[in-house]
């Protein structure tokens, strides 16, 4: 089986509009969540989130493209300009024909759904925009960035709740290694940052009102984000023959369903996935040194994921740094394991080790070294993705610094 390298990275979100400007962000243990504002926020329940709000489509994209792109897709198009750009790859005769794109999204062109409900539903209109289909379907940004880079072999979305970016990027890593293409582009988005996606959020009464606070005895729930995150995983030697620099290697995952609940977590589903992630990668627990936990900040999903991981990693878990970014930039549902994978890179290039910020209160049924408030320097050479979603679906990525 063929070795497989990232030897690109692209990002806009509540962090950061670049890759940069996002591992910034999280050596600062900088929090971009704060007060939500778009049309309606006054209606709902929950104000606060993390909300790109300094973003101007306009100077971005055309009339034209707009009115194709939902928030989601232009997320997306702009991360993966970012991530390419940096890979330095032409996708032009065989590399075109076999490299293709896998991205992670729940909801899709939620914001297109809403605007054209409104439209028809409050407004009474009777028309709305013929793109409105392709505009909000969820292949919508897979799509695009294949037409935008010529990206002819295997392209496709995955949709599985808050785990959607991680069986993405899984999907992508296995079509590297099995050889059937020598580069895929990689990632997720999501925008439901309107009024329409928090209150369907509301109703679940899963949501904080004041701030993200995982593994912390007082959190209260989980702060939705927004935004994307696109990679280019390569296969090794290919990308040794171009010279480009690497910043780490995939070099495993699993993925299980929990088969038990639509919403409750179960330890058993999390530890499989884990530990199936470890033996895909042929490493041993002791070699992990940072796992970027799935750390929603929700009482079951946080007590639930620390009894997994004390399952697998044993002593070892005492050993370990396991911390949640999404105290940092929200939830960002399907897109969320892509910008959480930022951290990962984070911590096995450059040995800093992002924090859970918000952290206040010790919980016992969290007793893990969540790393709290402040970045580290720490040197580490293998590190996981956490993502374990609603309906019980997970998946775990394992890295490993660069060849």
């Amino acid at each position: 089986m063929k070795r497989v390298v990232i030897t690109g990275a692209g990002t806009i979100n509540p962090l950061g509009q670049s890759v940069h400007t996002t591992m910034q962000g999280m050596r600062e243990g900088r929090c971009g969540i704060g007060d939500l504002d778009f049309r309606d926020v006054d209606r709902l329940a929950i104000k606060i989130g993390g909300q790109i709000h300094d973003f101007e489509p306009e100077t971005v994209f055309n009339r034209q493209q707009l009115s194709l792109y939902d928030r989601f897709t232009q997320f997306t198009l702009i991360s993966a300009k970012e991530a390419l750009t940096q890979a330095g790859l032409i996708f032009a005769g065989e590399l075109s024909a076999k490299a293709g794109v896998v991205l992670g999204t729940a909801g899709g062109g939620v914001s297109t759904w809403d605007d054209n409900y409104r439209a028809v539903y409050e407004d009474g209109k009777n028309r709305v925009h013929p793109f409105v289909v392709p505009k909000l379907m969820n292949n919508a940004a897979a799509s695009h960035i294949s037409m935008e880079y010529n990206l002819k072999g295997p392209s496709f979305t995955v949709s599985t709740a808050c785990a959607s970016s991680n069986h993405a990027m899984a999907q992508a890593f296995e079509i590297v290694r099995s050889g059937m293409s020598p580069a895929m582009v990689t990632g997720g988005s999501e925008s439901m940052l309107c009024f329409g996606g928090v209150k369907a959020w509301e109703g679940l009464r899963v949501m904080s009102r004041d701030a993200c606070r995982p593994f912390s005895a007082n959190r209260n729930g989980m702060v939705q984000g927004e935004g994307a995150a696109v990679f280019v995983f390569e296969e090794f030697e290919h990308a040794r023959a171009r010279g480009v620099d690497i910043l780490a290697e995939v070099i495993g995952y699993a993925m299980s369903s929990d088969a038990s609940d639509i919403v409750m977590p179960s330890k058993q589903g999390a530890a499989r996935a884990i530990s199936g992630a470890l033996t895909d990668a042929g490493v041993n627990p002791e070699d992990v040194g940072y796992i970027n936990a799935h750390g929603t900040g929700t009482t079951a999903n946080d007590k639930t994921e620390c009894a997994a991981v004390a399952d697998v990693f044993g002593q070892h878990a005492d050993r370990l740094m396991i911390s949640s970014t999404k105290s940092m930039h929200g939830h960002l549902i399907g897109g969320t394991g892509a910008v959480e994978l930022l951290a990962c890179i984070l911590a096995v290039r450059d040995g800093i080790i992002a924090p859970t910020v918000g952290y206040e209160e010790p919980d016992p049924e969290c007793a893990l070294d969540v790393v709290p408030n402040e970045a580290r320097e720490v040197k580490v050479d293998v590190a996981l993705s956490n993502a374990f979603a609603f309906g019980g679906l997970n998946a775990v990525l394992v890295l490993k610094s660069a060849p």
